[in-house]
């Protein structure tokens, strides 16, 4: 029998979003931090990126085990873990003397936001019916959204106001307060579902793979994450404060509030889009194929344009990014349930998470290397991002293949 929700669900829901919240603020805190922490670290723009992309590497390389602790010890327990593991990651970041202490401040980040997303998804699948899933998703989506607004303006403020060691201290002292209401509130399902399981059918972590990748919602959902998420996450992550102040020529605030007005002016999409695929699911692919050759054109565009990108079109592009990366979870982890039992969804969901996590880490090293190879200059920018440009238009056409394939058999 299905759960029915209520306000239960919701209150489960929102505790456990909230360590989502806190997870995406760490995530992407070293994007309006990027600039201070190469003159605190005393490192150039290639050994920058080492931070976020072992950060994220480890997320990517967990999602798979991340997904078996979501579907064999239950979410409580593993979310518990994820925000202890993310407290002491940012307590070390804030008080890091050189990078060797920040690089495993970063790694303790991304271990625990590795075990957050997946657990917090795993719980909209047991509290609340099918119909509202996408809905719960794309909620889940917002509020990491709202996450990521507060890493951008709002951290740059505090950055400046109290110093980087108080900043960083107090997400720690939020994320140790996080972990004890999860702990105190969250359940791993309803009380009045005792007769059934929430732990996943005895089969082998090979096993699992195989039936994620034989069905054709979790190839889909890998396709779409790889396109429509990795391009925004990328600039939040690392790049994007420093190319709209390097590459557009825009000022340090400004630059920290257009970041911060695009991350929150997508925000909205993502409930409209969870209700009318809930309702209308045949819609998802009409979504993804949309958003995948925008984001692919506009990218294209922007790498290839002459004499450096003009500020109205890279603000566009990330624009349409934002919006690509906030409707993600709806459509991405939606597909992914597609032929998966209800207790083996976290292998599924985490295979989803991992293919655009991998292209946003390899996108965010491969830029950091360019960079560091060609002189300080705008037009060095368009060169940094001509992998996430080809990574998006190849994940689209792969994507598209897929979707073929699904509606002819």
């Amino acid at each position: 029998m299905e759960p029915v929700g209520g306000a239960r669900a919701w209150l489960v829901w929102g505790v456990a979003v909230g360590g989502y919240f806190l997870a995406m603020l760490q995530r992407n805190g070293l994007g309006v931090a990027a600039l201070e922490a190469q003159s605190r670290f005393d490192v150039g723009p290639a050994l920058l990126s080492l931070l976020p992309m072992l950060q994220l590497l480890v997320y990517v390389v967990l999602q798979v085990p991340a997904g078996l602790l979501a579907d064999r010890l239950g979410p409580r327990f593993t979310l518990v873990m994820g925000m202890i593991a993310m407290a002491l990651g940012s307590c070390l970041f804030a008080l890091a003397p050189g990078i060797e202490v920040a690089v495993a401040g970063r790694f303790l980040i991304g271990l625990g936001d590795a075990l957050v997303f997946l657990n917090v998804i795993r719980l909209a699948a047991l509290w609340f019916p099918r119909a509202r899933y996408a809905l719960v998703s794309g909620l889940t989506g917002v509020v990491g959204g709202t996450g990521q607004v507060a890493s951008a303006a709002p951290l740059a403020w505090a950055l400046n106001g109290v110093g980087w060691v108080a900043a960083f201290m107090a997400t720690t002292g939020l994320t140790v307060l996080m972990a004890l209401l999860v702990l105190l509130v969250v359940r791993d399902r309803p009380s009045g579902a005792a007769g059934r399981s929430t732990v996943a059918d005895p089969i082998s972590v090979w096993a699992s793979l195989k039936e994620a990748l034989k069905a054709d919602g979790p190839r889909i959902g890998m396709a779409h994450h790889a396109a429509v998420m990795a391009p925004f996450t990328m600039m939040m992550v690392l790049w994007g404060y420093p190319f709209l102040v390097g590459g557009l020529g825009l000022s340090e605030s400004t630059a920290a509030l257009t970041l911060t007005g695009l991350a929150a002016g997508a925000l909205w999409v993502a409930p409209f889009a969870g209700v009318l695929i809930g309702r209308h699911p045949g819609v998802r692919v009409y979504f993804a194929l949309f958003l995948g050759g925008t984001l692919s054109l506009g990218w294209l565009l922007l790498v290839a344009w002459p004499d450096g990108a003009p500020v109205p079109l890279g603000v566009a592009v990330m624009a349409v990014s934002a919006l690509g990366q906030t409707v993600a979870p709806t459509i991405s982890f939606d597909f992914a349930r597609d032929g998966i039992p209800a207790s083996r969804t976290g292998v599924a969901s985490g295979l989803v998470n991992m293919s655009g996590f991998s292209t946003a880490v390899a996108c965010t090293v491969a830029a950091g290397a360019i960079l560091q190879a060609l002189p300080d200059e705008p037009a060095s920018y368009q060169l940094a991002f001509v992998p996430i440009a080809v990574t998006t238009l190849l994940s689209t056409c792969v994507l598209a293949v897929f979707v073929r394939r699904r509606v002819r058999d």
